[in-house]
């Protein structure tokens, strides 16, 4: 198995969440895992951007190459455009279609959209409606999980049990707040790849 994945997003949104609990679940399957983080001004809401490297077999560098990756996952629909040229010809980008509008001169949002939308593998929902469904709208980075988790290959259970050990310091109600989330993020993302 070799599963190299870019998560994107804007400070303050949970991609590093994300990419410890996929790390973490990676190495409940026994897989080796690299991983690089680029931070952005977080608390302004600059770019923050993680390489995660996931394999059967020893990973050598922490870098994904240009047109090698396998997964665009993304919190920010222009994040996820902005690495497109880090996407494999068959790799997914899995993104939220709400965007975080934190610059003066933000791209037309349609634009962005109709770009998604033309490419082959896509799933593109309102992460941030999903998150509010399932009782917090700070659960977004969980549901973009969930979503993303029908194209990882990496077993549902092992990732619930990541997710579990990422928040259980924050309580048993944070825990459950979150794998519902997620749960409604795969419900989400299996429904899009079925039209």
């Amino acid at each position: 198995m070799k599963l190299d994945i870019i998560l994107s997003g804007v400070g303050g949104q949970g991609i590093l969440s994300i990419a410890a609990i996929i790390g973490e679940a990676a190495l409940k399957e026994g897989l080796h895992i690299k991983q690089a983080e680029v931070h952005g001004m977080s608390q302004r809401g600059g770019d923050v951007q993680s390489n995660l490297r996931i394999s059967s077999s020893e990973i050598y560098s922490d870098l994904i190459a240009k047109g090698s990756a396998d997964a665009i996952i993304s919190l920010e629909p222009m994040e996820a455009l902005r690495y497109l040229p880090y996407l494999s010809q068959k790799g997914w980008i899995v993104t939220n279609s709400t965007p975080f509008i934190n610059i003066p001169n933000y791209p037309d949002q349609d634009a962005i959209t109709k770009e998604l939308s033309l490419l082959p593998n896509v799933i593109l929902l309102d992460i941030d409606t999903l998150a509010k469904e399932a009782g917090s709208g700070r659960a977004t980075n969980m549901a973009l999980l969930g979503a993303a988790s029908v194209i990882l290959g990496i077993d549902q259970e092992k990732l619930e049990d990541a997710i579990r050990q990422v928040f259980s310091r924050k309580g048993e109600k944070i825990v459950e707040m979150n794998l519902k989330a997620f749960e409604g993020g795969k419900k989400a993302g299996e429904e899009q790849i079925k039209i």
